[in-house]
C-alpha cells in the first residue's frame, strides 16, 4: 500500500472513530439504529450486536474513499463512480432518519477552525452608520461577530411581512409552494408541520398566538425566482456588504412564537458568512466557538437582536443558538455573502 493510500486509509478509519463514538455518547438503541433501511441494506440482515453497524460504516466509508481515490488517479471511469454512487444513495430521502445523530456527525467531521478567529472576543460589537471599507476591515472576512443596529434602514419588510403576508405569497398548489416543497428547504424545529403548506394552514388563532393555542417557531429557504423578487421589493443588499461581494440568491426566513427558537447547532453554508436581519420581534443569540478553541476563546455569548437591526455571524465556524424573547411573533430574514 502506497503512502497515498495509507493516509486515506487512517483518515477514514478516525472518521469511522469518530462516528461509533458519537453513537455511544447519544444512548442509541439497536432498535434505533437497525429502524434505517440503508443500515438494514447494508448489513444484509437484522443483529442486535452494534459492532455491525460500526464495521457496515466503515465497509462504506472505504468504498467511498477508494471511489474518490479512484476517480482522481483515473482507474475509476467517472460514469461508474455515478452508478455507484447512487446504487449507496438509494432511496434515502425515504429513509426513517435519526435526525440528532446525523447533524452531530457532521458537526463532528467539520474542519478544525484557526482560533483566532474568537481569541479575545468578550461580546458583539454594536454598530451605526458603518462603511463597507469598516465592515471589510474588521469584521467582513474575520468572523468576528457583529451586529448593525441601522441594517435596515429604508427597507418596507417591517411594514408587510407577517403571517398572512407569507401565506399569500405560497397560495395552496401555488407554483411558489409547490417549488418550496420539492426543491427548496423546510425546518420544522420542534413542531409536528412537515411542510411549508401545513404551516400555513394552521387555525387563525394558533397563527395569531393567541392564549391558549400552541407555539411554534419554523423556517424555510426560498429558493423560487418570483418570490424572491417579490421579498425584495421589500428589503435590499444591506448597505454595508463590500461592492465586489457577491450575496447568494437563497432567502431564509425564520418565524414563530416567543420562548421557542432554534438548538445550538452550526451551519454548513459553502464557506460564506450569514446575515439575519430581525424585522419584527426580538430574539436572544447564543453563541459559542469550536470545541478546538475552549482554552482559547470565551465559552459562551449572548447577545439581543432587536426590529431594524442585522446580525453577521459566520455561522459555520461559531455555534448558536437562537431564542424570540417579548410577547411579538418573530419574522427574520437572511441570506450569506461571499
Amino acid at each position: 500500500m502506497d503512502s497515498s493510500m495509507a493516509t486515506e486509509k487512517a483518515e477514514v478509519e478516525r472518521k469511522v472513530a469518530q462516528l461509533c463514538k458519537k453513537i455511544d455518547s447519544f444512548g442509541l438503541s439497536d432498535e434505533d439504529i437497525y429502524g434505517v433501511s440503508s443500515v438494514k441494506k447494508l448489513s444484509g440482515r437484522r443483529t442486535t450486536c452494534r459492532g455491525k453497524l460500526f464495521a457496515t460504516a466503515a465497509v462504506l466509508a472505504v468504498v467511498v474513499a477508494a471511489v474518490v481515490v479512484g476517480l482522481g488517479t483515473g482507474l475509476v471511469p467517472p460514469k461508474l463512480a455515478e452508478h455507484l454512487f447512487t446504487l449507496l444513495a438509494g432511496d434515502m430521502e425515504k429513509d426513517r432518519c435519526i435526525v440528532t445523530y446525523i447533524e452531530e456527525i457532521q458537526d463532528s467531521l467539520r474542519p478544525p477552525v484557526n482560533c483566532q478567529m474568537c481569541a479575545g472576543i468578550q461580546e458583539v460589537d454594536r454598530v451605526r452608520n458603518m462603511t463597507p471599507a469598516e465592515f471589510i476591515a474588521r469584521y467582513a472576512y474575520t468572523a468576528r461577530p457583529v451586529i448593525v443596529e441601522d441594517g435596515t434602514q429604508n427597507w418596507t419588510a417591517s411594514e408587510y411581512f407577517s403571517f398572512d403576508y407569507f401565506k399569500s405569497v405560497y397560495k395552496p398548489d401555488s407554483p411558489a409552494l409547490l417549488n418550496e416543497e420539492h426543491s427548496c428547504q423546510f425546518f420544522p424545529y420542534k413542531t409536528n408541520f412537515e411542510t411549508l403548506g401545513e404551516v400555513f394552514n394552521m387555525s387563525k388563532e394558533r397563527a395569531n398566538l393567541e392564549d391558549g393555542s400552541e407555539p411554534w417557531y419554523i423556517g424555510w429557504s426560498n429558493c423560487d425566482a418570483e418570490v424572491a423578487n417579490d421579498l425584495r421589493r421589500h428589503y435590499g443588499r444591506p448597505y454595508f456588504l463590500p461592492a465586489q461581494s457577491e450575496s447568494s440568491r437563497t432567502d431564509w426566513i425564520f418565524m414563530g412564537s416567543p420562548g421557542y427558537g432554534a438548538h445550538l447547532h452550526i451551519d454548513h453554508v459553502d464557506g460564506r458568512t450569514s446575515w439575519q436581519a430581525q424585522v419584527k420581534g426580538t430574539k436572544e443569540w447564543t453563541i459559542e466557538p469550536p470545541p478546538e478553541c475552549y482554552f482559547e476563546c470565551p465559552h459562551t455569548i449572548k447577545v439581543t437582536v432587536h426590529p431594524g437591526e442585522i446580525i453577521v455571524l459566520d455561522t459555520n465556524k461559531w455555534f448558536h443558538k437562537t431564542l424570540i424573547i417579548g410577547d411579538e411573533m418573530s419574522i427574520t430574514i437572511g441570506s450569506e455573502y461571499d
